[in-house]
């Protein structure tokens, strides 16, 4: 990671350099308004960014309930993949979560997801299950991967 990358919080002014993560990550990104609610009004979200030189070049969000945490989404611009960010970036979002009293984290990926699958295993995440036909756009399955952080 370079000098010039740093780790923040994120905030309603960042959706949009968000959403250009996000729609060159996923084939069903999630709208400005599903940002802006879970920034201003799910009490449960956090989401960070991080970013190089001023330019949002990847995020991830959880939502907090209890002891526990779900990652609802990470994403890394693709010119910036294969640097280990978002390992670096879901060690962050750990330590979050665990300054927070998480003791369990959980996360849905998509079964043919083999390098995102890599990162979780190595991170301690389980394969703990299958929901079949998760992913709307074309009806692929996703493991439900869980990490105990105590």
């Amino acid at each position: 990671m370079s000098k010039t990358m740093m780790f923040r919080m994120m905030k309603t002014e960042d959706i949009d350099q968000v959403l250009i993560v996000e729609r060159k990550s996923f084939t069903l990104p999630w709208s400005r308004d599903a940002f802006f609610n879970e920034l201003n009004h799910n009490q449960y979200a956090v989401y960070m960014v991080i970013e190089d030189e001023g330019e949002i070049i990847g995020y991830c969000g959880a939502w907090i309930v209890i002891d526990e945490a779900h990652i609802t989404n990470i994403a890394i611009l693709p010119d910036y993949r294969g640097q280990k960010l978002g390992e670096a970036l879901l060690r962050k979002m750990i330590e979050i979560s665990l300054s927070q009293g998480v003791k369990r984290m959980t996360l849905e990926v998509r079964v043919s997801n083999t390098t995102a699958i890599s990162l979780y295993e190595k991170l301690g995440f389980q394969k703990g299950g299958i929901r079949k036909n998760y992913y709307t756009d074309n009806q692929e399955d996703a493991y439900v991967m869980w990490v105990n952080l105590l």
